[in-house]
């Protein structure tokens, strides 16, 4: 190279450094401060990241579906199930931390968040025993007037955590052998599914302790393969077997009690191949009274659990399919929104939150790329 050129393009490398730092010497200092976001409405979606490719720190995604736009995230522990409080001011989180990251001495605690600044309010100590598995809507639940969060523990042993969320503690450990999560019922009470076949609910006292339990014969579980995925609706939680046959369970008395059975594909359909799938396959729009399931038409054996591009519609009274949602996507789990004006929010397996208008019952749009891995996605109860 030309010494003289190597010289002049030095020169003028230098002085475009010098003129580059001096332009950013004259910018402000940033100012490193929260912002509040406004007090949640019904449409607000919280996806749950699983972050397999670093489960260890897990995040909640908070996103406007209408806008499409993320509104920040919060950040959670190994494979953190989350729940919203009824009035939607906080979220609360299970956490399992380690002290070496990926070893060392486990730490187990409830967090408390705020839902408008996303920051952490408070945390309580729990027993080191929660279920560290893919997270399921009814493992984290509240009581009906957001007093108790119930916590499912699985060691392989099953019990259930209360937490006191008005005395910040834990108020009691209540051992449900033999049977599987906490499906949330009125203010002092959750269910849960036995291996026998029976539903189990248990009752409790102000202080969140037992004070009495029944069971209610629910299937056979010799003949049927039921999932445990329920959506519910009031005092209604509706299962499905892994075939697609709707099994409802009544649990507004002090003992539940199953209702008619009911398919949802004819016979032609089955024939046909479809079937259910998904992960969080089925919820409610309570002011439709329609329940939204994950279908698709290559059912088998193996694949109950695949995503879908595929959402079949129900009226809850007559059983019938009232309507059909399809988007581009493979949708993993949803949830439809409570209001009267209700979205439907389905995250689909690329990261994206497809948004349904199940009024008008069409597609929307989607958020693309707002998450990892998607297992859950909450919005207002």
């Amino acid at each position: 190279m030309n010494k003289r050129l190597f010289r002049a393009g030095g020169v003028a490398a230098m002085a475009a450094l010098a003129w580059s730092a001096s332009a950013w010497s004259q910018l402000p200092p940033d100012e490193i401060g929260t912002v509040t976001l406004d007090k949640p409405g019904p449409h607000r979606a919280y996806i749950i990241d699983t972050q397999f490719d670093n489960a260890t720190t897990g995040k909640v995604v908070v996103v406007d579906p209408e806008e499409k736009k993320m509104l920040g995230m919060i950040p959670t522990g190994y494979l953190a199930p989350s729940v919203l409080s009824h009035d939607d001011s906080r979220l609360y989180s299970a956490d399992t931390f380690w002290s070496r990251g990926v070893r060392g001495e486990r730490t187990d605690v409830l967090t408390a968040w705020d839902t408008q600044t996303l920051e952490s309010e408070w945390e309580v100590e729990i027993p080191k025993k929660r279920a560290n598995i893919l997270m399921e809507r009814n493992m984290l639940t509240m009581s009906g007037d957001d007093r108790f969060v119930y916590i499912y523990n699985f060691t392989p042993s099953t019990s259930v955590t209360v937490v006191d969320t008005k005395n910040q503690s834990v108020a009691s450990e209540i051992d449900i052998a033999g049977c599987v999560l906490n499906y949330p019922i009125g203010k002092r009470a959750f269910g849960s599914v036995c291996g026998d076949g029976t539903f189990q609910r248990v009752k409790l006292d102000d202080s969140g302790h037992e004070v009495s339990r029944v069971r209610t014969q629910f299937f056979d579980p010799n003949e049927t393969a039921m999932n445990e995925r329920a959506a519910r609706n009031g005092d209604m939680y509706y299962f499905t077997t892994l075939d697609g046959v709707i099994q409802p369970i009544d649990v507004s008395g002090e003992t539940p009690k199953t209702g008619k059975r009911w398919s949802l594909f004819t016979d032609a359909q089955r024939e046909a191949g479809w079937g259910v799938g998904g992960w969080q396959l089925m919820t409610i729009s309570p002011a439709l009274n329609q329940l939204y399931v994950l279908v698709h038409k290559d059912h088998g054996d193996r694949n109950w659990e695949d995503p879908s591009d595929t959402i079949w519609a129900f009226d809850l009274d007559t059983h019938e399919k009232v309507g059909e949602l399809k988007t581009e996507n493979y949708v993993w789990s949803m949830n439809a929104t409570s209001d009267d004006a209700p979205l439907l929010l389905g995250v689909n397996i690329d990261g994206g939150l497809d948004v349904f208008d199940l009024t008008k019952m069409e597609y929307m749009h989607t958020v693309d790329g707002i998450s990892a891995i998607p297992a859950l996605v909450l919005s207002s109860h």
